[in-house]
């Protein structure tokens, strides 16, 4: 197997997932409390995907692979995340935690900001 070189970082690509992010979690939550009561932990997860990708889309750091890292570790190390909609704060919190380790998986290896599709 040939190793490809990993793709160059593209800030505009990654804005533009963060946003497709953003917009598929609304729908989700929407959905999610649709269901009722048996979905509130869909719900959480679908708000603390929200609220990373609006945190992180605020910034200016997705132009450098290197600062939208350090952002994505700046979060992480933060002790709460105070979100509106929530139903369970220690889920809310564990769902924001891996949802940032998996971005920051994402941007070590720089794949998947081009799959823009709903789900994922």
């Amino acid at each position: 197997m040939a190793n490809d070189p990993p793709a160059e970082w593209n800030g505009a690509t990654v804005r533009k997932w963060l946003d497709s992010r953003v917009t598929a979690s609304r729908s989700d939550q929407a959905a999610a409390e649709r269901a009722g009561y048996s979905q509130q932990d869909d719900c959480d997860k679908a708000t603390a995907e929200e609220m990373v990708c609006t945190l992180l889309t605020a910034k200016i750091s997705t132009d450098s692979q290197k600062t939208f890292s350090n952002d994505l570790r700046a979060l992480l190390d933060r002790d709460d995340y105070i979100w509106r909609g929530v139903y369970n704060d220690i889920r809310f919190d564990r769902h924001v935690r891996s949802y940032l380790r998996k971005l920051i998986k994402m941007t070590k290896t720089n794949e998947g900001f081009d799959k823009t599709a709903r789900y994922q």
